[in-house]
């Protein structure tokens, strides 16, 4: 990923498989060379769903997130505390302990990475942003630790704005909506609002429909087979499917068994005309996303 000087057009707000204009610290726009942007996740955590243990020390965390990186992930998203149905909570100072030394080592290692960090409390979002954190990936939307907007406004970084119904320890006990389309369109307007009201500016934020956060499987596929209904708001749109249960539900498959079925649902709703994708498999995302860029647009691929 690149950072850009801030313009002072506003973004257009119209669809756009182009990612629209997402400002992050410092003002710079987050860009990249491709039609579609990857974020890689980097779990630092015992007890994630997917790879939980496997890069839980400083050491591993880093040569995971360096490992991404070569594969080329546009944004490094680093996570301490584990959002999966069920997962226990930390505390700000539990989380720094976890997350500090990666962020310290990645921003000597490779300090042109894009950085993000997957918190919802104030303490943490503030500590990373000094160290050189540039992005804020929270589930929340400001109403875990309400402390955080205090911070966005004060750094302006860029910021994901996620639809949850309920806290991970409780999010999956019987979710109910009257209808999850207009109700998450309608958390998109308020959070967009109140985000906006407090001094975050509307280019430093992305939204993302929380897939398997308070979500059943009709759900989640009520909202994946409306995906554009989000692109209303003129704001890239971030996709966090990355092997989630929704495929163990839907077609039986073990959590190492998902790899083919993420791969398949990137592809298509990167051609509803949803730019970023949070995954595990960096390499294996950008061949599919290459493979249906090229396919809508051959000069793409030909240099044309």
């Amino acid at each position: 990923m690149k950072t850009n000087s801030a313009s002072n057009n506003m973004p257009e707000k119209e669809p756009s498989r182009r990612g629209g204009s997402w400002l992050c610290l410092g003002g710079g726009a987050v860009t990249t060379p491709a039609p579609f942007g990857v974020m890689g996740i980097v779990n630092l955590t015992p007890d994630s769903f997917y790879d939980g243990g496997t890069h839980d020390s400083a050491d591993l965390g880093l040569a995971h997130a360096v490992r991404l990186h070569a594969e080329g992930a546009d944004i490094l998203d680093l996570g301490a505390e584990s959002s999966r149905p069920g997962a226990r909570a930390l505390t700000p100072e539990q989380e720094l302990l976890r997350l500090m030394p990666v962020l310290r080592e990645l921003r000597r290692e490779i300090p042109d990475a894009a950085l993000s960090v997957d918190t919802y409390h104030a303490a943490t979002a503030a500590a990373v942003l000094e160290e050189g954190a540039q992005i804020i990936n929270d589930i929340s939307a400001c109403t875990f630790d309400p402390g955080l907007l205090d911070v966005l406004v004060q750094y302006r970084p860029g910021y994901v704005l996620m639809h949850s119904q309920g806290r991970p320890d409780v999010m999956q006990d019987a979710p109910r909506y009257d209808d999850v389309r207009s109700e998450v369109m309608a958390f998109f307007e308020r959070g967009l609002r109140r985000l906006t009201a407090a001094g975050l500016p509307e280019e430093h934020i992305v939204l993302d429909p929380g897939i398997g956060f308070g979500k059943t499987l009709r759900h989640n596929l009520e909202l994946l087979s409306h995906a554009e209904d989000w692109l209303a708001f003129g704001r890239p749109v971030l996709m966090g499917l990355s092997m989630k249960s929704l495929f163990g539900h839907l077609l039986g498959l073990a959590t190492h068994e998902r790899g083919d079925a993420t791969q398949v649902a990137t592809a298509l709703l990167w051609e509803k005309g949803l730019f970023w994708h949070r995954v595990h498999d960096v390499a294996a995302t950008r061949r599919t996303l290459t493979l249906a860029a090229a396919l809508r647009d051959p000069g793409l691929a030909c240099g044309a």
